[in-house]
């Protein structure tokens, strides 16, 4: 699916979210985990990777197999670089807002990887 950098879009990933553990049974953890992931990474794209621009798409794909379900998100900004995200949860960061989302997803996430210098995230729940 994708669609334009709005905030609002978030709603679409919610409902398919919703769709898919409802229809492959997920147990209550992994909807939990996965709505708290992906839409967290799907405001990342709209916000910090498209800035906002309505003229700009996220892309999200999932593959879903008996096992484990993986989530890439695409946006078409610049990217970053992740591995200088500041850790949340050290002292001196508690109360910065940056860096929540990316703590959490890898938190989240079984698997977690970024592309294109930070502008693609591979999230891997396995719900086995």
């Amino acid at each position: 699916m994708e669609f334009n950098s709005e905030t609002k879009n978030i709603n679409i990933v919610e409902k398919l979210i919703d769709d898919l553990s409802a229809q492959y049974s997920l147990h209550n953890d992994i909807y939990g985990k996965l709505l708290l992931a992906v839409v967290e990474g799907v405001n990342n794209a709209i916000v910090h990777g498209n800035k906002l621009d309505k003229e700009k798409l996220v892309v999200v794909e999932y593959l879903l197999d008996d096992t484990r379900v993986e989530f890439t998100i695409k946006d078409e900004g610049t990217g970053f670089d992740y591995t200088e995200v500041p850790d949340p949860t050290k002292p001196e960061n508690l109360e910065k807002t940056h860096g929540r989302g990316i703590f959490l997803m890898h938190h989240l996430a079984d698997e977690i990887e970024f592309e294109n210098d930070g502008s693609i995230v591979k999230m891997t729940f396995n719900i086995d």
